[in-house]
């Protein structure tokens, strides 16, 4: 099963989530067969982090939530909260696959909670900028809740714009950037 997890920071919480880096990366390295996609959102400024998406296929909700609340930075009190969500890999491949490759270009994180019947339930025709697109599932793995995505795109409207706007309660937009180690 797959699943979309974004902690956002909390307020004030960039020196503790420094202090904690390695941590999060020796946690993160425990799960490196299982992970999709992962990597830091940032503010508009690039250089500050906001929060950190994870997106993960483990056997069940049990271990995607242990997943979620055992990792060291929500232990120490780093992030405000987190979305955790079934999600289905529409593109079938890691971020890693992604032919744009780690740098060049603005990447995004797109979360589109979703208002009433399913939509955008095919990836746009973006192969290129695509790094990863699917539904936001409730925990019957069949109930759509929303569209996430990570793309690359030119700007934050640009991003936005791969969502049908009127199907969406609301459309977030976030710097995003590849992470783990180099």
């Amino acid at each position: 099963m797959e699943f979309l997890c974004y902690h956002r920071d909390r307020t004030g919480s960039l020196a503790l989530r420094d202090e904690l880096l390695e941590a999060h990366w020796a946690y993160m390295d425990d799960y490196a067969k299982e992970l999709i996609a992962r990597g830091p959102t940032l503010s508009d400024d690039g250089d500050t982090p906001t929060g950190s998406v994870h997106i993960v296929d483990l056997p069940d909700v049990a271990a995607a939530r242990a997943f979620a609340f055992d990792e060291p930075n929500y232990q120490a009190g780093v992030y405000r909260d987190v979305l955790l969500r079934r999600w289905h890999n529409l593109l079938g491949r890691t971020m890693w696959d992604f032919p744009g490759g780690r740098t060049g270009g603005d990447r995004y994180l797109i979360i589109g909670l979703g208002a009433g019947e399913p939509a955008d339930t095919t990836p746009p025709p973006l192969p290129d900028d695509l790094i990863a697109y699917g539904p936001l599932l409730a925990d019957d793995g069949s109930t759509w809740l929303g569209t996430a995505a990570l793309l690359r795109a030119p700007d934050p409207d640009a991003a936005r714009a791969i969502l049908t706007p009127d199907r969406y309660a609301t459309v977030e937009v976030h710097n995003w950037q590849f992470g783990g180690r180099s």
